[in-house]
């Protein structure tokens, strides 16, 4: 008679001994990991290039800003709600409220905050957005660990160093159409656990171990272009990335241990996610060129595919101030894949349509009229609405992840008159004076908290380096 089949036998056979016996061996640390997780436990005490500290403290303030302005829209409604009922210890602040709880509960909510809108800074290398994740989670750890402003910047500057960095080795385009991952959500899930890591003064190896809880945690799938309410990319785009970076920190520090080397070895997260994927980008230029200087401010408060084209129609109303009656049509030509993100969307800030009929009318956008959910309806909108042609270009496509776009004004009289913008206002190649992102920043914040909390937050994020405790911001970022 065969020997019967019992537990002891299946739990000792090959089968199953073999990945429990890999699990228990260890292996070599790759190079890359070395360096990596050194330059990362090196960053607490490291001092950033003055043109980093300043692009830092403005990416500091265009997020907050974000956090702020968030507050009134529906994600941000909705994260503070979370937030106010499962408070639980007082701990952190959520910015736009009076609301202080733990700081898991204040990453997440703050990193829905800062991604509310089209707001917030983006990295077009990496096809990311650092900031909406980067800074709630270097709040709440600075909060949770007595932290300085100076640790507060280093922090920062170095989520913006590690997060872009994962998408890049990992193939953005691969990642996001080939693979339907959200790049978004996992450079951002990888730059909160490094912005937390070097908050925290984690040693190296603590950095593999938090590499490797934050591995485990790296989502997200490209369903979040389907959302029309804007309150689950919030959610993908800075609170779960947010929220999975600072759960990596905690888990390490109070002495949870991993894997030495999530990046190599046996079923690595690499090998993983995108088994073609290109390690050496991840340590690519580390120490010499700093992500946050490539990282993009939005001048105006919309989609990142409107803002060349509300460049170019601004120019045009700056070369000849025009009244909408003058003009038969406007013809916007955009990248093909961008003219899918914006054409006639339900929501203003990514309708290019209705945000040039805008720019028409006003000769402006700002942030109130950029969430106007009303005035999508106004018939006076609605009639230069009908004027907008939006054609998909080619060409333009080549240019990514630069956004160019083309924008021709048509006369009544027959007159034309056109602009192209090879570099958008609020780019690494077209940056935004520190004056443009104060002015900016004033225009979201004042109205939520008033202008003279509104000047000295500026002043402080500006002073940074004199903070001794970064929960001195408290007051200055919530309401009464």
């Amino acid at each position: 008679m065969a020997n019967p089949i019992t537990r002891r036998r299946v739990l000792g056979s090959s089968i199953f001994a073999l990945p429990f016996a890999g699990m228990r061996a260890a292996e070599p640390i790759s190079p890359v990991m070395a360096r990596l997780s050194s330059y990362m436990a090196e960053a607490k005490d490291r001092a950033l290039p003055a043109e980093a500290v300043e692009k830092t403290k403005q990416v500091v303030l265009d997020t907050f800003a974000a956090m702020i302005s968030g507050a009134d829209l529906p994600p941000g409604k909705l994260a503070i709600n979370l937030a106010r009922i499962h408070s639980g210890e007082k701990v952190a602040t959520v910015a736009g409220s009076n609301i202080v709880c733990g700081p898991i509960e204040a990453a997440l909510a703050n990193g829905m905050l800062a991604h509310s809108d089209e707001t917030d800074d983006s990295h077009a290398p990496s096809l990311s957005h650092p900031g909406c994740s980067v800074v709630p989670v270097a709040l709440a750890t600075a909060e949770q660990f007595d932290a300085d402003g100076t640790r507060f910047l280093r922090a920062v500057a170095l989520g913006y160093d590690i997060g872009p960095r994962m998408t890049l080795a990992l193939g953005r385009d691969i990642a996001m159409v080939e693979g339907h991952k959200s790049t978004h959500s996992i450079a951002g899930t990888f730059g909160s656990a490094a912005t937390g890591g070097c908050v925290a003064g984690f040693t190296a190896r603590q950095m593999r171990w938090l590499l490797d809880y934050t591995a485990q945690q790296a989502s997200g799938i490209a369903s979040w272009q389907r959302d029309t309410d804007h309150i689950e990319k919030a959610f993908v785009f800075g609170g779960m990335p947010a929220r999975n970076g600072i759960t990596a920190t905690l888990l390490v520090q109070i002495g949870g241990t991993g894997v030495d080397d999530v990046l190599s070895g046996a079923d690595n997260y690499l090998l993983a996610i995108a088994p073609n994927a290109d390690s050496a980008k991840l340590v690519e230029k580390l120490g010499e060129r700093y992500e946050v200087m490539r990282t993009n401010f939005k001048k105006w408060t919309v989609g990142s595919p409107i803002q060349a084209p509300l460049d170019a129609l601004e120019n045009i109303l700056k070369r000849r101030p025009l009244d909408p009656e003058q003009v038969k049509q406007v013809s916007v030509r955009v990248a093909t894949s961008d003219a899918s993100v914006v054409n006639n969307r339900e929501i203003p800030d990514i309708c290019l349509q209705h945000m040039m009929a805008v720019m028409l009318l006003d000769k402006n956008v700002s942030f109130k009229s950029a969430h106007d959910l009303k005035r999508m309806q106004d018939p006076a909108v609605l009639g230069q609405r009908a004027k907008i042609q939006l054609v998909p270009d080619a060409e333009l496509q080549s240019k990514l992840p630069s956004r160019e776009a083309m924008v021709e004004v048509t006369l009544v009289d027959g007159t034309k008159i056109s602009d192209r913008v090879p570099a958008v206002r609020g780019t690494a190649e077209n940056p935004m004076t520190r004056e443009e992102v104060i002015a900016k920043a004033r225009d979201l914040i004042a109205p939520v908290l008033g202008a003279a909390k509104t000047s000295k937050l500026i002043q402080t994020v500006f002073e940074m380096e004199n903070l001794m405790y970064v929960r001195e911001l408290r007051p200055l970022l919530q309401r009464a």
